[in-house]
């Protein structure tokens, strides 16, 4: 598999409206509505990884989630918190790297809508592992990444089922999985799955 080169997160959202960006979508991703009914969770504390302008983490904030939510590149969390102040939510927004965090303490669940499907594939494992140590036994993860029906090899990586089944299953369990689009501004919406993975019991 030939690694991707991705853009400099930090230049992105410094020089471009998130307005325009692909992945942008100004509402909770139904997706994401969708997968917190099915774990059956309305409340608590969730962490959003690589949460660009913020969208989620707002949106979950404003329906009385308590949030954390980070993101590599500072300039993305400038906007989100400018944004979250507009809205009149609280979202605790920090510069975080998943394959280098500083993050402690524990979450009801993680949501990942992005972050996962730019990783190198040598470091998945790192990735895999800090999720592991933010999650209880039976904490979920709500995953969202380009599905291998996507055409093209630009971008992100592309996943089937049985490929994300098989990189979390050291610590995490996955229970539901749909094929779905990745809401955005992008036309047509590119491929994508919808992944609710279970922390195993350590």
């Amino acid at each position: 598999m030939t690694e991707r080169v991705f853009p400099d997160w930090h230049n992105i959202y410094r020089e471009q409206p998130v307005e325009t960006m692909p992945w942008y979508f100004d509402g909770l991703d139904p997706d994401l509505a969708r997968d917190l009914e099915a774990i059956d969770l309305h409340g608590g504390r969730i962490l959003d990884l690589g949460t660009g302008p913020g969208t989620q983490a707002i949106e979950l904030a404003a329906r009385g989630f308590t949030v954390v939510a980070t993101d590599l590149a500072a300039a993305a969390i400038e906007v989100a918190r400018a944004r979250a102040a507009t809205r009149g939510v609280v979202v605790e927004f920090r510069v975080d790297d998943v394959l280098d965090s500083t993050l402690e303490g524990r979450f009801d669940a993680v949501i990942d809508r992005g972050c996962f499907h730019t990783l190198p594939p040598a470091r998945r494992g790192d990735y895999v592992a800090m999720v592991a140590d933010r999650l209880p036994p039976g904490g979920h993860l709500l995953l969202k990444c380009f599905s291998h029906l996507q055409p093209g090899d630009v971008g992100p990586y592309r996943f089937t089922a049985a490929e994300i089944e098989a990189v979390f299953a050291s610590a995490l369990e996955l229970t539901l999985l749909r094929e779905t689009v990745y809401h955005g501004t992008l036309d047509p919406l590119p491929r994508a799955l919808s992944c609710v993975l279970r922390r195993r019991a350590a």
